[in-house]
């Protein structure tokens, strides 16, 4: 019977070692059934599991491996994995697999050791570690700094609900993001993003700064408020709000639309996602005007807004058409989907309010972004401590490969 060998060779990076180690084992007719390396500043890992032929003399290949390691000042470990071993790995190669993305400004041992108890708890078997995030410089932080590592796990959960409490949890106490998702074929074939307006996309309630102009400013940023929180329907606070506008001259607009700060991570999410081909849409509860505003700045390929009723130079308290309401929101993200011939799983969908929560939940990957407590436990991910380009690292596209995009 064929003979299993697991090396494990770590020690000071240096080139060739791969080479060699594979030329020994070439003269002793060896299989690679498996084969993992990383490098960590400057220290290489390099794991090998090998079959060797019955003929092989498994001690003497040991040997050589020894040797082979001592001439480049390498640790080496080497251990005979038996066939019962064995088959069992390979038997478990179709359990699911899943992927927890941990965001943060900077990563702490706390950090780790509190995730990976939960994972640990609910019987997952984390099998894999990567930092998405660039290196990170010694001394202060710098502004508006990320970290990010993405942990992948088999292993079915018992409780799938209880482990995203879990998760949420810890992320709660610890003021961090954890994202909990399926590796399956769509996470990496996403092609639509499609964002809300306000306090996503931009840092402001557009109605409220024209309400400020208006000098009902009070009055709507308090029916705002319920709004988002879900505590009344959208459309009747939208026109209650819209109608405190009446008399607002038009020049007000403009001056708003040029003070709009754009969202942390914005610019450099949807120039990325366009680099690969990725469609992008804003579907907004706010006005066309500045909706169209944005996708002129961003270079966004759809829009779908209210448009505030102007006559005469003045804003006349009413919307034409028919409102972009959650419910609608939903409806066009379908029409999107459809429109562009992928299915709703290759869709993400990112807003901060109750009215975005129905395209959120259809959405493969629904996101509520620095969003309300009653949207973030209404959706399965959330984001509140980076900014819009953490997208990026859900997607696992880490910094080093946006670098060359």
């Amino acid at each position: 019977m064929n003979q299993i060998l697991l090396i494990t060779i770590s020690g000071e990076d240096q080139a060739g070692v791969t080479a060699g180690l594979a030329a020994l084992l070439s003269e002793h007719a060896a299989n690679i059934l498996d084969i993992g390396q990383a490098v960590i500043h400057a220290t290489l890992s390099l794991g090998l599991l090998v079959e060797l032929p019955e003929s092989c003399v498994c001690a003497q290949v040991e040997d050589a491996v020894r040797s082979f390691a001592m001439q480049r000042d390498l640790r080496v470990v080497t251990s005979v994995v038996s066939s019962e071993s064995y088959s069992d790995w390979v038997a478990s190669q179709g359990r699911a697999r899943s992927i927890i993305t941990l965001l943060a400004r900077k990563i702490t041992a706390d950090q780790l050791a509190r995730v990976t108890a939960v994972v640990a708890q609910h019987g997952l078997n984390i099998d894999g570690i990567n930092r998405l995030s660039g290196r990170i410089p010694m001394g202060e932080l710098p502004a508006l700094s990320k970290a990010c590592v993405e942990f992948s796990a088999r292993g079915s959960l018992r409780d799938p609900a209880s482990f995203r409490r879990d998760l949420m949890e810890v992320a709660g106490a610890l003021e961090v993001d954890l994202a909990f998702q399926q590796d399956n074929m769509y996470r990496r074939n996403r092609r639509l993003v499609a964002f809300d307006m306000d306090s996503t996309l931009i840092e402001a309630e557009v109605i409220d700064e024209l309400a400020k102009l208006a000098g009902v400013g009070e009055q709507v940023s308090a029916i705002t408020e319920r709004a988002m929180r879900g505590e009344i329907d959208f459309s009747e606070s939208f026109r209650a709000r819209v109608a405190l506008l009446e008399g607002l001259e038009e020049s007000a607009l403009a001056r708003v639309a040029g003070q709009l700060k754009i969202t942390e991570g914005a610019e450099h999410l949807i120039s990325t996602l366009r680099a690969l081909g990725y469609k992008t849409a804003i579907l907004s509860g706010g006005f066309t005007y500045f909706a169209n505003h944005l996708q002129a700045r961003l270079g966004m390929d759809y829009v779908y807004a209210n448009e505030l009723d102007i006559a005469e130079g003045v804003v006349t308290g009413k919307i034409k058409g028919t409102i972009v309401d959650g419910a609608r929101k939903a409806e066009l993200l379908r029409q999107l989907a459809a429109d562009e011939g992928i299915d709703l799983q290759q869709v993400i969908a990112v807003g901060d309010g109750a009215n975005d929560v129905p395209m959120l939940s259809i959405a493969g990957l629904g996101i509520a972004f620095r969003a309300k407590p009653l949207v973030q436990k209404s959706v399965e991910q959330s984001i509140s401590t980076l900014g819009l380009d953490a997208i990026l690292y859900l997607l696992g596209i880490s910094d080093k490969y946006q670098q060359h995009i």
